[in-house]
């Protein structure tokens, strides 16, 4: 196999191929395990050890962490596979991969020193909303909230908790500037209480359970600012912050879960019995399997021209602009309401078969699921769409809002 072109920028150890070999190798496994999965609330596991040899909480980290350094693009590319075999797999390979990457990023590094130390497989997994607190104590805090959708929770090491720091009378401390001050909490996860409430349309077998944390020590460098964080490391890539880095994985996650669903009704269209029989004799089913195709075909264009101008910009030693996470908001926008339309246009099409238990049925729901999360949400959309429109220029992304400079 010809090694891939390389550039200075990204790790030189991997080859993403042998990764997509890897998931072609495992994905039958996947795919067979997806109502197993579904049924037990979280990945078997027999599905998550399939996974765990990937590593791809490490695909982003750098190569002096024992990451991969791999570009965004192969990344995606590496999300698209394992959930075009298995929505759920790919869901928590995506919470892996980018909440691993977020900790390799923003951590110091007497942190990433023992959590990426050599022999260690540390996988990350929480939620990035406030809805905890911390209170200040010798040498750290001591963390209490309870937070939702912990994807993949069940398989990571640490946890990853947003929370508000306690002023010293119960409420919210704030900065300088009077904006409130919001930290990322990182705890074993044997010292948080798992509290289930997974009983989901779609993506069942993601385990995005609730947990809780009750007085939980958290050292002074097990924290960092998840609002305005600094890049420790790979400074170009990581100017991306945590939503940046999120949308890799979502948008990564949309591609597969698109893709899979052309695939599939056009599998049963050509196997021509019954009402598929029907299907693949008829005029109106192609023409509208075709624009579904290229709708979706344009959208994952679209994706693709956003990261690698990115990644053209941070091999310069360029930070990302503006602009240019607008852009990535845009994109993962667009691949998942290209894959709602897919997934309406073959749900309607399958008839009643759409209707039984199987790929058509499980991947119309995941992506129903995923098209509701609110990394898509309108509003996200409209401030990205203000700012390529020409309004709103002189402002920048903070978390999923577009503030004005300070």
């Amino acid at each position: 196999m010809n090694k891939p072109l390389r550039h200075g920028y990204w790790g030189s150890g991997v080859d993403h191929r042998d990764l997509l070999a890897k998931i072609a190798e495992i994905g039958p496994t996947l795919e067979a395990n997806a109502p197993a999965d579904e049924d037990r609330g979280e990945l078997t596991p027999d599905s998550f050890a399939a996974l765990k040899q990937l590593r791809m909480s490490h695909a982003l980290a750098t190569e002096a962490l024992g990451g991969m350094q791999l570009p965004p693009t192969q990344v995606l590319e590496l999300l698209e596979a394992i959930t075009w075999w298995s929505g759920s797999a790919g869901w928590v390979s995506m919470v892996h991969c980018c909440i691993g990457a977020m900790s390799a990023a923003f951590l110091p590094d007497s942190a990433v020193e023992r959590l990426f130390a050599p022999g260690t497989d540390n996988r990350f997994s929480g939620q990035g909303a406030p809805l905890g607190m911390l209170k200040k104590v010798d040498g750290g805090y001591r963390l209490t909230g309870r937070w939702s959708y912990g994807s993949g929770f069940s398989h990571a090491t640490y946890s990853h908790s947003a929370a508000f720091v306690d002023d010293g009378t119960g409420k919210p401390a704030k900065d300088d500037a009077g904006n409130v001050v919001v930290m990322c909490a990182h705890a074993p996860i044997e010292e948080h209480v798992q509290l289930g409430n997974w009983d989901v349309l779609g993506l069942g077998g993601t385990g995005s359970i609730d947990y809780a944390a009750d007085d939980v020590f958290v050292p002074d460098d097990l924290v960092f600012p998840i609002l305005t964080a600094p890049p420790q490391r790979l400074k170009e890539l990581f100017s991306l912050g945590v939503v940046g880095l999120a949308a890799i994985g979502h948008t990564g996650w949309a591609l597969g879960q698109g893709r899979r669903m052309l695939d599939e009704i056009a599998k049963f269209a050509r196997s021509k019995s019954g009402r598929a029989g029907m299907l693949g004799e008829s005029e109106k089913f192609w023409h509208d399997y075709g624009r579904a195709e290229a709708r979706y075909r344009a959208a994952r264009a679209f994706v693709f021209e956003v990261w690698r101008d990115i990644e053209a910009t941070v091999e310069t030693g360029t930070a990302v602009t503006t602009r240019q996470i607008s852009l990535v908001h845009l994109a993962k926008s667009e691949i998942h309401e290209a894959g709602v339309e897919v997934c309406n246009f073959a749900y309607r099409a399958g008839g009643g078969a759409s209707l039984r238990a199987g790929v058509i049925q499980r991947t119309f729901r995941e992506m129903m699921v995923a098209a509701n999360h609110f990394t898509i949400a309108p509003s996200v959309v409209t401030q990205a769409g203000r700012n390529i429109g020409g309004s709103w220029t002189d402002r920048v992304w903070q978390f999923y809002d577009l503030v004005e400079k300070k």
